[in-house]
């Protein structure tokens, strides 16, 4: 569901539902305070709005950091993932030396595959594709360090040193993945969209009423609550807006033209 809060539209559509939210507050308030023959002023201090404008408080901060702590561990796990691959083509070495190239060979092509992982992540066809590939890549390259490790005139620091280093940069892929696909329950994003509309609505009912609108209130409210949930979003699915962790994975990329 966050693919489809993501980008600019989404950003343009809870402004101008904020902009709504406010102006049908200020109706209400309006209409309520010309039935009463009344003149209202802003106040905001009802318990009401205290609770309200608490627990979206507490929500955008939850949501924020969260969402923070997240995109820095998917940079980091690319930053693992890097070393875990460059840490395990080393000990290639210790494999006899006619292996080693067809080895090397498969790694080349295996880091390229990792760094461009992300890509069409819209696409599941894309990506069942790309996790076949490097399932089959891993496969080969088990399969031949657990073959030739079993050689006997080999060292024991094969078995002892290769085989580890292999595991871990395969662990890494699920890891990834599952860190990519780990997100706060869309119900979470449901409410703090609808407390935010609400909010806006109490903004807009305790807005000094008059015949004219306080378009700066308005658009201050609007655009700030906005922004804060744009850049939410963004930073939680940093794959498909404008802020993005490409240049993470070009630690990967730089890796395989060091091989």
């Amino acid at each position: 569901m966050l693919k489809l809060f993501n980008g600019p539209v989404f950003l343009i559509s809870i402004f101008v539902l904020m902009l709504i939210s406010l102006e049908i507050g200020r109706k209400v308030r309006r209409l309520s305070s010309i039935k009463k023959q009344i003149v209202t002023t802003s106040t905001l201090e009802g318990p009401v709005e205290t609770v309200i404008f608490a627990l979206l408080g507490l929500l955008l901060a939850f949501t924020f950091t969260g969402a923070g702590v997240r995109f820095e561990a998917q940079r980091q796990l690319i930053t693992i993932e890097a070393n875990a691959i460059n840490t395990a083509y080393f000990r290639i070495n210790l494999l006899p030396e006619d292996i080693q190239p067809h080895m090397r060979d498969l790694f080349r092509q295996y880091t390229v595959l990792r760094a461009n992982s992300h890509k069409n992540e819209n696409d599941n066809t894309a990506i069942r594709s790309m996790s076949n590939a490097s399932t089959n890549f891993q496969q080969q390259m088990w399969n031949i360090a657990i073959t030739n490790c079993k050689n006997a005139n080999l060292p024991s620091e094969c078995k002892m040193l290769l085989l580890p280093a292999l595991n871990n940069m395969f662990d890494i892929t699920t890891t990834r993945l599952v860190a990519r696909q780990n997100h706060p329950p869309s119900i979470i994003y449901i409410l703090l969209i609808a407390l935010s509309l609400f909010s806006a609505f109490l903004v807009g009912y305790d807005l000094p009423q008059s015949s004219g609108r306080n378009l700066l209130y308005m658009l201050s409210y609007a655009m700030i609550i906005s922004l804060i949930l744009y850049i939410i979003v963004e930073i939680e699915v940093p794959r498909y807006g404008l802020i993005t962790i490409d240049e993470a994975d070009q630690i990967i990329l730089d890796l395989k033209n060091n091989m």
